[in-house]
């Protein structure tokens, strides 16, 4: 197990969690029923699987924060169950923490709780909240923070705010929506210079960074007609592309690597999985295909350990970035 694989893209789903969007009516928000979780399951994938380690986050939706106190409960609990599963299985689990947004005060102090006290080894955070999005300026406070404690950061996709039912039911949210989301978000972001204004905030882009390959070439390209236009200022792609890293989970493949290495570089990508919301069976056949293209593709070959190893250790364990 020591040379096995660490995946940086799995949900934990808590009773917690699952009581609080039954009472709130949410629990088709995203258009699908949750998976169930259960921790003892989860190890006998990884082991199957070869997996050393998995990163736990909440899966979406996000529970109310309009429950205020009780809302942030919820939370609370459901990073505390994740921190005690860390605790009980020592090397096995790993987890980032939620936050209550979008009341920022709420989810500054349990940032600091969750990092401080339970241990977490990171931050999740949806692409969207009852319609704040990633990169709005109310959310720089937070953003300081985490800078300041060198929080490695995995987004998530979330239901989209507002949202069109119809087109939810037309093409479900994890088809193609969901991409837009996570593309929407880290644009955002990139647009305010978020990640260059707080350099030590490293974030994860899940499923292959969604649309980014495509949209960041426009974003640069339409950039000078923008600030012409007064509708942005300056934008140091460079370090704002620097901090973002790349999980590897949903449609991998050789050719959609090599995309997204148009815009990043080999030791910011990461294997993931999105256990449990796949099959174990299909999983394992998925990183199996995963590693035999990595061992026999000869431009990739070279970056195997790292995506499936290497630059996790580095990101996750704060060893040189």
């Amino acid at each position: 197990m020591a040379q096995g694989v660490i995946d940086v893209h799995s949900h934990i789903i808590t009773p917690e969690f699952l009581t609080a969007l039954e009472t709130e009516g949410r629990l088709m928000d995203e258009g699908f029923p949750l998976p169930k979780y259960d921790a003892g399951a989860h190890l006998r994938w990884m082991d199957e699987a070869g997996i050393r380690t998995s990163v736990l986050t909440l899966a979406a939706p996000q529970p109310a924060a309009q429950a205020g106190e009780a809302g942030c409960a919820v939370i609370r609990q459901c990073n505390e169950t994740a921190a005690r599963l860390k605790r009980q299985h020592p090397g096995r689990f790993l987890f980032c923490a939620a936050l209550p947004l979008p009341d920022v005060d709420a989810a500054i102090r349990e940032a600091r709780y969750a990092l401080d006290t339970l241990k977490a080894d990171g931050i999740k955070l949806a692409t969207n909240v009852e319609g704040q999005y990633l990169g709005a300026s109310e959310l720089d406070t937070l953003f300081a923070v985490l800078n300041e404690r060198r929080a490695v950061v995995i987004l998530h996709p979330h239901r989209p705010e507002p949202v069109n039912r119809q087109v939810m039911q037309q093409t479900p949210l994890a088809m193609q929506e969901y991409l837009s989301e996570t593309t929407r978000a880290v644009a955002n972001m990139i647009s305010r210079n978020v990640l260059a204004r707080y350099p030590d905030v490293k974030v994860v882009v899940p499923h292959l960074g969604a649309y980014l390959p495509l949209a960041i070439p426009r974003m640069k390209s339409l950039t000078p007609v923008m600030q012409k236009n007064r509708m942005v200022g300056e934008i140091d792609y460079e370090a704002n592309l620097a901090a973002l890293y790349y999980d590897l989970a949903g449609a991998h493949s050789p050719e959609a690597i090599r995309m997204l290495l148009t815009i990043t570089s080999p030791d910011h990508l990461l294997y993931g999985s999105d256990y449990p919301y796949v099959a174990p069976q299909v999983l394992t056949q998925s990183l199996q295909r995963m590693k035999d293209y990595l061992a026999s593709e000869p431009d990739l070959a070279p970056f195997r350990e790292m995506i499936l190893r290497e630059n996790a250790e580095r990101l996750l364990y704060n060893k040189q970035r």
